[in-house]
């Protein structure tokens, strides 16, 4: 009975509304009150949370929507990422403006997520998987070995002394009012709300709901007139190019970009985040992102409380962190398979496989 009560209040405009103003208030004092928590530094993590999100929220359209499987998505963030340092940074001499850089890698990367939609658009599943797995480590070694015989990336030193983000002549590196790694929040946080608010209207569009039929049957989404090759690319391509504003945003933010920030284990930890918060729902996506970027951190705390209990270290804290990591993330797929917050649809779809199979 209370259930029902709480359920049809939570339905009424004006609690919607209050609960809007709570969030809102909550976002923006976030980092204040973490740094009187936590320390400064976990501020900077907070940072990194949002950066994850729009990566995830990203590569949800290729996976979650249209079910098709990326494990290359950390290539359109290089792609990002290292436009933006080339083209602002002392390294060619070049220093564009950030509200110019910024487009540029979005649309580069999205180019590059057709590149790579062009010749899979026939694979599914492992093969698919492959495919965009080999994508992401052939952009990974170019990076490597492009400083012969011109320098373009810097190879395995990189890029450093990059340009800080830079909005109406105010660099965002630049204390002001508050830290820079106070400023870095608010304007992360504003990218990751129009990806939100973009992505949302997606979902509910014709083109999301192309996507979903794609990814429920394929076969019968082109019966009904569906064109899938566009619709496929588009997918490709709409998720590259949030990557690539993630990858800007990372670059200015760093001020440093190198090979090795764009690993194969960085495709796999976005995917996780999308498997872990739940596929195709983006709350659940942009929890799974908030977990995984905040859990390895926190457990980087198991060193000191060894020494606290034990009196030394007993286990290597690197080793125990990401044994701890994976153990939880097997739990958690284990408990909960259709992730920690599921959309209804798909957690009413695991429940009847799950009837199914004990039938």
């Amino acid at each position: 009975m209370v259930k029902k009560i709480l359920s049809a209040y939570c339905k009424l405009p004006y609690c919607k509304v209050i609960s809007s103003l709570l969030l809102g208030l909550v976002l923006l004092t976030l980092p204040f009150i973490t740094d009187y928590a936590l320390g400064r530094i976990w501020v900077r993590i907070l940072d990194f949370s949002l950066l994850y999100i729009m990566l995830a929220l990203g590569l949800n359209i290729v996976v979650g929507f249209a079910g098709l499987l990326d494990l290359g998505f950390v290539a359109f963030f290089a792609v990002g990422a290292y436009s933006y340092a080339i083209l602002g940074s002392p390294h060619l001499g070049i220093h564009l403006p950030t509200w110019l850089l910024l487009p540029i890698g979005t649309v580069l990367a999205g180019f590059f997520g057709i590149l790579l939609g062009t010749p899979t658009l026939k694979l599914r599943g492992d093969y698919l998987a492959i495919v965009t797995l080999g994508f992401g480590e052939i952009i990974r070694i170019f990076l490597n070995n492009l400083n012969a015989p011109y320098n373009l990336t810097g190879g395995p030193q990189g890029i450093n002394l990059i340009d800080p983000l830079n909005f109406g002549g105010i660099s965002l590196s630049q204390a002001g009012w508050f830290p820079a790694v106070y400023n870095y929040y608010y304007c992360f946080l504003v990218f990751v709300l129009l990806i939100i608010f973009t992505t949302h209207r997606l979902q509910y569009s014709r083109i999301g709901r192309a996507w979903v039929a794609i990814r429920e049957d394929e076969i019968a989404a082109q019966a009904m007139g569906i064109n899938t090759r566009n619709i496929k690319l588009l997918a490709f391509s709409m998720g590259a190019s949030f990557g690539g504003l993630g990858g800007g945003l990372f670059a200015g933010f760093q001020g440093f970009v190198s090979p090795e920030s764009f690993n194969l284990m960085e495709s796999v930890m976005i995917l996780c985040m999308i498997v872990l918060g739940g596929m195709g729902h983006i709350p659940g996506v942009i929890f799974g992102a908030i977990v995984l970027t905040v859990l390895p951190e926190a457990l980087r705390y198991l060193g000191p409380l060894q020494n606290n209990v034990f009196g030394k270290i007993l286990v290597d804290p690197a080793d125990l962190r990401m044994l701890v990591f994976g153990m939880a993330l097997i739990l958690v797929m284990l408990l909960r398979p259709a992730g920690l917050w599921p959309s209804p649809i798909r957690k009413q779809e695991f429940d009847e496989a799950i009837e199914d199979s004990n039938d």
